[in-house]
């Protein structure tokens, strides 16, 4: 009985030592919402903590001035947290408008790919040259992709590291087509790229006209957000009106209102907003 219970503890023990030496096999975690945000917005080196501090900073700011002209904390909290948020949704902006401005340069680029491996130039020469002569956006970052190429000579490895620059759900597709050309090999190349440049060009054009048939959509709903918020920031300047939100039943108005604002929003711009492309993986 003894032997049992020592060779037990024994196996008990050894699964322990092994389960705490051993790597850790879970697979890595990708980078969150936020740092997916600022990556493609252009901003990769900002860190999520540093924006985070400019919301929290934006949010102070914000509530003690209104606290100051309207003397009741409950509006003041409100537009703080309303403050707070607006880093967030310019970040938020800007990596849809840079989104968009790429998707309209891509073909660009890819017909001074097809051109350049017309001229015998090989895949990545081709794209090297791109930090030269191609479209402004783009040229920051293959001028590091030609940096790294120079550097390591692993084309695959650049490839990644170019995806991870433009952060870009149009670039992914024309890098992984890329690697699948070097990859095959062939003289197809060039048909590959004219083909891939139509493509890019077609669908910019729908996306383009799609989006400017739901513009007004957008439009009204930040409009019917924003105009109860407007008149109670001018309400604030009213000593006698704003004070009524400082009761238990004004600071419940302003929570009902703040959510049901919320909610009308996220619905309104979900019900007119384009399917969002999402991004290949390497």
């Amino acid at each position: 009985m003894g032997l049992v219970v020592g060779l037990g503890v024994g196996i008990g023990l050894l699964l322990v030592w092994m389960a705490l030496s051993s790597p850790d096999l879970r697979p890595a975690r990708g980078p969150g919402r936020l740092r997916r945000t600022l990556d493609a917005a252009g901003l990769s080196g900002t860190s999520t903590g540093g924006l985070l501090a400019v919301c929290a900073v934006s949010a102070a700011v914000a509530f003690l001035a209104v606290q100051v002209v309207s003397r009741t904390a409950t509006v003041a909290a409100a537009f703080g947290l309303l403050a707070g948020y607006l880093p967030l949704a310019v970040v938020g902006g800007r990596a849809r408008r840079r989104q968009r401005e790429l998707a309209e340069v891509w073909p660009e680029a890819v017909d001074n790919l097809a051109s350049a491996v017309r001229a015998g130039l090989s895949l990545p020469e081709a794209l090297i040259a791109l930090g030269q002569r191609g479209p402004e956006p783009l040229r920051e970052a293959f001028i590091a992709f030609g940096t790294d190429y120079q550097v390591t000579g692993r084309f695959g490895e650049c490839l990644d590291r170019l995806k991870d620059r433009l952060a870009d759900p149009v670039g992914d597709r024309v890098v992984e087509g890329l690697r699948i050309a070097r990859e095959v090999g062939g003289g197809e190349l060039g048909s590959l790229l004219r083909n891939l440049s139509g493509y890019l060009r077609d669908d910019a054009r729908t996306r383009s006209e799609l989006e400017s048939r739901q513009t007004w959509t957008v439009v009204g709903a930040r409009l019917a957000v924003a105009a109860p918020w407007m008149v109670l920031l001018l309400l604030s300047f009213q000593g006698d009106v704003i004070t009524r939100y400082a009761s238990t039943a004004g600071a419940v108005v302003l929570g009902v209102g703040g959510g049901l604002s919320l909610v009308a929003y996220r619905l309104m711009v979900r019900i007119g907003r384009l399917p969002l492309e999402r991004r290949i993986a390497a």
